[in-house]
């Protein structure tokens, strides 16, 4: 007689039941429910890190325009008592800073035509960088001494109607005296931030100097650190160099409206994220409680012949850690997909007087997104013990019966 070999494929493990069973066609409400949670999962997923990407972006954007504006940290007198001399760092704190600026800063009105508008003059050295400029040029060094610069918001030009390269009047209460300076508007700025557009201006700090011939001084240095450097480190240490009259303050502490706005998104970031890892492992339970119904019948079988609880345990876990794989897949892609279109196509535009910029920021941390990886699954696997704790009450004469 012809003997015929027969090649059987055994499964031997766990793992190779879940695969066969993950991927065979079942009926048609299972695979809606498995498609179901696999779009939730990815839902999810891409919205933690759309939510990440943006409230980074919103508080990496917002905090940089205040210290662009005035710096990271600002050293003035305990009195507030004008400054006349130059300060000096070692190069342990100087490798640390990228600029160090005197700053003045005074009352005055502004006068165009018939039109006025009581603003505070801000005055800088001519060689420091003077940010969000939109129009025009910065200050420059003149040598006519009678011809004055300033740098007027785009919001108050606006309110005012005042030209680009037209002059102006600006008014200043010196010592129960009112003085007066033509000044020329050589560029206008746009920072976003109402509160500065609104009431500041920028001159050239000779200038208020010696409209102030009594008080000669400026207010304050403004320290502006290289990027990565802790302020409150750098802080302490500018306040053991500097004179015991002296105080090196954090900008926030000046602003501190601006930084608790800004503290305040990271806690509505962590309550995002909880809402959504709860809708994914909801979803993801619900799908294998299904799963599990639906290979009761499996179960029985398995169980008679043999099979440990453990073993058809990990049959379902690793059948729902295919399922969430794939969702956290999907999500990831959609959520960095969507996050460089809205860095490169800016397409989402915002309210600026509302939210201090014209687009939706991005910045993506990848470590964020990798522990948004990492915690997705731990979590979701430590969900998925327990509705497998129901395969110990499955009678296998049941189990097989059952349909």
């Amino acid at each position: 007689k012809k003997v015929v070999l027969i090649k059987i494929h055994h499964l031997s493990t766990a793992f190779d039941i879940a695969k066969k069973i993950s991927f065979q066609k079942g009926k048609r409400y299972t695979r809606f429910i498995v498609n179901l949670s696999i779009a939730a999962t990815a839902i999810s997923v891409a919205a933690i890190i759309l939510t990440l990407s943006v409230v980074n972006g919103f508080q990496e954007s917002i905090s940089d325009k205040v210290y662009q504006f005035w710096g990271h940290i600002r050293i003035a007198t305990v009195d507030g008592s004008p400054i006349d001399t130059a300060i000096q760092f070692d190069s342990d704190l100087t490798q640390h800073i990228e600029s160090i600026t005197p700053l003045k800063n005074q009352s005055g009105v502004i006068a165009y035509q018939q039109d006025i508008e009581g603003v505070v003059v801000k005055g800088v050295p001519i060689s420091s960088n003077i940010p969000f400029i939109i129009q025009g040029r910065a200050i420059q060094a003149n040598k006519d001494s009678n011809q004055y610069e300033v740098i007027l918001s785009a919001q108050l030009a606006n309110k005012l109607k005042v030209p680009l390269d037209s002059s102006i009047r600006l008014y200043f209460l010196n010592t129960d005296k009112v003085e007066q300076r033509k000044m020329k508007v050589v560029g206008l700025y746009n920072s976003g931030i109402e509160e500065y557009d609104r009431q500041f201006i920028i001159v050239d700090l000779n200038t208020l100097q010696k409209i102030n011939r009594n008080n000669p001084g400026f207010d304050a240095f403004t320290v502006r650190l290289k990027k990565g450097v802790s302020i409150d480190a750098l802080n302490d240490q500018f306040q053991n160099k500097i004179p015991k009259s002296w105080v090196a303050t954090p900008i926030r502490d000046y602003f501190p409206q601006i930084f608790d706005w800004i503290n305040v998104q990271t806690v509505n970031k962590n309550v995002t994220i909880v809402i959504l890892l709860i809708i994914a492992i909801v979803n993801l339970l619900t799908c294998l409680f299904i799963l599990m119904l639906e290979r009761v019948n499996m179960i029985g079988t398995l169980t008679s012949m043999g099979a440990t609880h453990a073993f058809i345990r990990q049959i379902f876990l690793y059948q729902a850690s295919f399922i969430c794989s794939i969702g956290i897949g999907i999500g990831l892609i959609i959520g960095i997909g969507l996050s460089y279109a809205q860095l490169y196509l800016e397409f989402i535009q915002l309210d600026e007087s509302a939210y201090f910029m014209k687009t939706l920021p991005i910045q993506m941390n990848w470590v964020e997104i990798v522990w948004v990886v990492i915690g997705t699954s731990f979590i979701s696997y430590i969900s998925f013990l327990l509705p497998t704790i129901w395969i110990k009450k499955i009678a296998p004469a049941q189990a097989i019966k059952f349909d």
